[in-house]
């Protein structure tokens, strides 16, 4: 089954068909929301809110593991985590989307494991590949489907929030090799790996890096609501097509 964790300005994913919403606990507490179970496109879908509905938590006080683990305890085998970006390559404008096949994690503080419990033991889980090969191609060629240009591959860079970065901290990026920055890809993405879900992120870019592009002497952060709204209709029919891929 397909879950969808849907980011800042995406809660609520259209064409989505409530059944139920469940609420679960975990043994690392409550997650953002409760769980709303329904379809897309005809297949079985488990959407979740990762910033709480009303959006009230903020990135650096999400309860990742609670949220990874509810989605895997109700049988959920992928997750399509929805995240806004800003852009930092001079291609990758407002507007456009991207589902990255690398990532560099700049958070700090944040509960990144599940083997913090003595009988769990340590283990060291490769990540050389964070995202599911075949989670993102299900993306890539959805999207093709569904007749929407996507960015295959690139690299996210995690940064801690709730602040946007300055420009000095995007040249940083830059040279470390980053694509787009956001703050919510680490640490849901290890999380997914060391409890066996497929994970893949399907990225909007709303606005242009610090220092970049219209953000050169601050970002417009007006604009950025208009840029969700506008690609809203994109990510619902990459979404659906991502649904239909292997019976949701």
């Amino acid at each position: 089954m397909l879950a969808i964790i849907g980011g800042s300005g995406f809660a609520q994913i259209p064409g989505f068909k409530l059944e139920r919403r469940e609420v679960t606990r975990t043994p690392y507490g409550e997650p953002s929301s409760a769980l709303s179970f329904g379809a897309v496109a005809g297949q079985p879908v488990v959407l979740l809110a990762r910033h709480g509905y009303g959006h009230t938590i903020p990135p650096h006080q999400i309860n990742y593991r609670a949220n990874v683990w509810a989605l895997q305890s109700c049988g959920v085998t992928r997750v399509l985590g929805l995240a806004t970006v800003g852009g930092i390559r001079a291609d990758l404008a407002p507007g456009i989307l991207l589902v990255p096949d690398q990532i560099i994690d700049y958070t700090h503080g944040r509960a990144a494991t599940f083997f913090t419990l003595a009988d769990r033991g340590v283990h060291h889980i490769d990540f050389t590949l964070p995202y599911s090969t075949e989670l993102r191609l299900a993306c890539v060629n959805g999207a093709k489907r569904a007749r929407e240009p996507i960015v295959d591959g690139g690299v996210y860079a995690a940064t801690q929030g709730p602040r946007l970065e300055t420009s000095a901290e995007i040249n940083r990026l830059e040279r470390d090799g980053a694509d787009v920055v956001g703050m919510t890809g680490m640490p849901e993405a290890v999380l997914a790996k060391e409890i066996g879900l497929s994970y893949a992120v399907l990225a909007i870019v709303v606005n242009y890096a610090a220092g970049r592009g219209a953000s050169k002497a601050g970002i417009p952060m007006e604009e950025i609501a208009l840029v969700m709204q506008q690609a809203t209709g994109k990510v619902q029919r990459i979404i659906e097509q991502v649904a239909k891929d292997n019976g949701g």
